[in-house]
């Protein structure tokens, strides 16, 4: 299921050129549709943070899969720009119900290995990002054969959508019946106050809202313009598509390994380091030409960045008490998400006004170097929650 919430998180951004192409719009509009999709995650983690204090996560989680399938076929339909910003932001309130209530739900399954547990969720949702492009360009290359012989949709680019919809379907099916046959955990039983929770947790909510809602806000604005930005530096256009398997694919091991660092190292030094380095990668892919440098830096940003998620995610969900977990999480997933949701169409909207890629990502890596020297400064005198 993992799987498949976060291929429908991420499937937009080699399809951006596409959606430029057929809506004859201009990279401010498709960076406003990749923003949506993240704006959907965003919009249903507090009411859904409320929702599990009410009903059991795997039901949430099996809900998911029924709003994934109805938006993947709204999307799929799309005949206008507008139509796809509202499929965009439908398949966004899926991904965002799911990681609310499976989060937790993975963390208390596995209680003494919560990194683990989570590296290894991780691990499934960063697979989808491996194949995403492949899975594009395999898609936009038999498309037009598909298009022409049965025409149940008018474009190439909405077969995606079909696929996405389909598996969402038959996954969902499936997870009924192994929730079914599973002796679930009662850890969330207590947890029955989301504001209470809040008000109880809040620094360690707000800590994990400054880490990731800034750094995201970074990385979304950087990967879901990735091969436009490859193709400015003199890439062709398939490679620069397929440079996101590259930064995706250096995830895997990334989400493995670092879920299991984090539950033998100092959790927030570790953080702070991994942030450090995101920074570093940020600076030097602006400097850098040619394919193989530009590969090698590629696949050390991809490394580094997905390092931090399953990191944040064994220190927050390692921390928080069960009576508040459910709760605490929600509303820090919605503070990080509403915020980094913007980066997308920042980067589109400087692009669009004269700005270079390069330019524009200097100066974010910049802003969030302060950031992260800020949390330095918090950690080393004891104000961050451990």
């Amino acid at each position: 299921m993992i799987f498949l919430v976060n291929l429908a998180r991420i499937v937009f951004a080699p399809l951006l050129g596409e959606f430029i192409t057929f809506f004859e719009v201009n990279r401010a509009t498709v960076g406003l549709v990749a923003t949506l999709v993240w704006l959907g995650s965003a919009s249903l983690r507090m009411p859904t943070g409320w929702i599990l204090t009410r009903v059991p996560r795997h039901y949430v989680v099996l809900g998911t899969g029924v709003i994934l399938v109805a938006a993947s076929a709204l999307t799929a339909s799309a005949q206008t720009i507008e139509m796809l910003m509202v499929g965009a932001a439908s398949m966004g309130l899926a991904s965002g119900a799911y990681f609310v209530a499976a989060n937790p739900l993975v963390s208390e399954l596995y209680p003494e290995r919560v990194g683990r547990a989570m590296g290894i969720h991780g691990t499934a949702s960063q697979l989808a990002a491996v194949g995403v492009a492949p899975f594009v360009t395999l898609v936009l290359a038999v498309g037009p054969d598909i298009v022409a012989r049965y025409g149940f949709v008018s474009a190439s680019w909405q077969l995606v959508f079909v696929c996405i919809g389909v598996a969402a379907a038959v996954v969902t099916v499936a997870l009924f019946f192994a929730a079914r046959s599973t002796d679930l955990p009662e850890a969330g039983s207590t947890d029955r106050d989301l504001l209470g929770a809040v008000r109880k947790e809040w620094r360690i909510i707000l800590t994990g809202i400054v880490i990731l809602g800034f750094t995201g806000f970074v990385w979304q604005g950087l990967f879901n313009f990735y091969e436009l930005y490859m193709e400015t530096k003199g890439l062709q256009a398939a490679t620069a598509r397929n440079m996101l398997t590259v930064v995706f694919g250096a995830g895997v091991p990334a989400f493995f390994l670092s879920g299991r660092l984090a539950d033998r190292l100092p959790r927030v030094p570790y953080i702070l380091s991994v942030l450090v380095a995101f920074v570093a990668s940020v600076l030097v892919l602006t400097q850098t030409t040619g394919f193989l440098a530009l590969l090698a830096v590629t696949a050390v940003l991809g490394y580094v960045i997905h390092s931090l998620f399953p990191a944040l995610d064994a220190y927050l969900l390692g921390t928080l008490p069960d009576e508040s977990r459910g709760s605490a999480y929600a509303a820090y997933s919605f503070g990080m998400m509403i915020f980094q949701a913007s980066g997308s169409g920042a980067v589109g909207y400087l692009t669009d006004v004269g700005y270079t890629f390069d330019e524009v990502f200097i100066g974010f890596a910049l802003g969030l170097g302060v950031v992260v020297a800020g949390l330095v400064v918090f950690q080393r005198a004891g104000r961050i929650p451990n």
